[in-house]
């Protein structure tokens, strides 16, 4: 069960004093707005009519996959989360690691802060810069992905910051365009780089990966069930031909796994197609361990996860991170933790308040954690 809250009172807990997150100190009773659960990606089995917006969320595999915002680019999730945990105001200087449609660095420029974000998609930057170009420089936005944070702000003279987020979703935008390859409900070249320049494509890896491989990347990065029947059927019809087209990887995923609900058989499978060319969980495990040093004492850390294998490893660093002390069953007793680096702003991970899953339903997978720097 995950815990919806206002966003101005403490996240994650029940009837706890409220937080002053800048600080990590106690201000004063809060309550709590309701308990909502949020739908893991691989058990929700969403039962009403399938709109455009259900499809379009599970064709990201439950990621964000959001409309709306500046022209339709892009909304960002649990804005007013975000916020609440970060707590910008004039002076203080944050990183926006997951720039896409700039939602979530405006919503701290607004609020009289200095961004430095970055994103490794060259259309996001675009859109993003000439969104914020308002801002002046306050909003510094550089080409690159996350997991270089450190070199990226030492590229602008910055060694340390008052906060980090990182918001691991799939833009709309990515989805929507059907030359980018991400969609299995649009047809388009086989691709799903979010970085267009880097060097795998979705085509490369279907069509030489051997049968072992793409059977472990559907298992891994999509726990999907049929991955080796998905796996062998693939390196069956590639014999004939190169598999080049979305549509025509799709059907041939439908053809292993009959169309059963509203879920497509596909929607795992292209997850992990995703995750695997964009390296996106080893890019998350090198973010992570540079954001003790990229953060200075008091800044708060920010990370919305969107399925299950991101927020396990997202989980797990900050719990061995947070812990004060560690046990073994050789030692007499605990010790102190010598990396204890952060104190957890969320016991529990927060889920999208009920009006905004309501709004949105593609944010009902999202999960919030924060963490400050100690």
């Amino acid at each position: 069960m995950i815990l919806s809250v206002n966003p101005w009172l403490e996240l994650g807990r029940t009837g706890a004093p409220g937080v002053n997150y800048a600080m990590g100190r106690s201000t004063g009773a809060a309550g709590m707005e309701g308990l909502v659960l949020s739908a893991d990606p691989w058990q929700a089995d969403w039962s009403g009519p399938e709109s455009a917006d259900d499809r379009r969320a599970d064709e990201a595999g439950g990621e964000s996959v959001q409309d709306g915002e500046a022209g339709g680019y892009h909304v960002s999730v649990m804005l007013d989360e975000v916020v609440a945990v970060l707590q910008p105001t004039p002076g203080r200087c944050f990183f926006d690691g997951t720039l896409g449609g700039g939602g979530h660095s405006e919503a701290l420029l607004r609020a009289g802060a200095t961004v430095i974000a970055c994103d490794q998609d060259p259309e996001a930057l675009a859109h993003a810069r000439a969104r914020l170009s308002r801002f002046g420089d306050r909003f510094t936005a550089l080409h690159g992905n996350f997991s270089a944070m450190q070199a990226m702000l030492a590229s602008v003279g910055v060694t340390q910051v008052d906060g980090i987020v990182l918001d691991l979703g799939v833009s709309s935008r990515q989805i929507d365009v059907a030359e980018r390859g991400f969609s299995f409900q649009k047809d388009g070249p086989l691709d799903m780089r979010m970085n267009p320049g880097a060097p795998l494509s979705a085509a490369t890896l279907v069509n030489e990966a051997d049968e072992a491989e793409l059977a472990r990347i559907f298992w891994e990065y999509g726990e999907e069930r049929a991955s080796r029947r998905i796996a062998r059927a693939i390196v069956e019809a590639r014999a004939a031909r190169r598999i080049e087209r979305t549509l025509e990887l799709a059907r041939l995923v439908e053809s292993v796994l009959p169309r059963g609900g509203a879920k497509h058989p596909a929607t795992r499978v292209f997850q992990a197609l995703r995750m695997a060319v964009n390296d996106e969980m080893l890019r998350l495990e090198e973010a992570l361990g540079q954001t003790v040093g990229c953060l200075k004492p008091g800044g708060v850390l920010a990370i919305i996860t969107f399925h299950s294998l991101e927020d396990r490893m997202v989980k797990q660093y900050l719990r061995r991170h947070s812990e004060k002390t560690i046990d073994r069953p050789e030692w007499p007793e605990a010790r102190p933790n010598p990396e204890r680096y952060f104190e957890l702003l969320t016991k529990k991970p927060v889920a999208p308040s009920v009006s905004e899953q309501e709004a949105n339903p593609r944010s009902r997978s999202a999960k919030l954690r924060a963490a400050i720097r100690v």
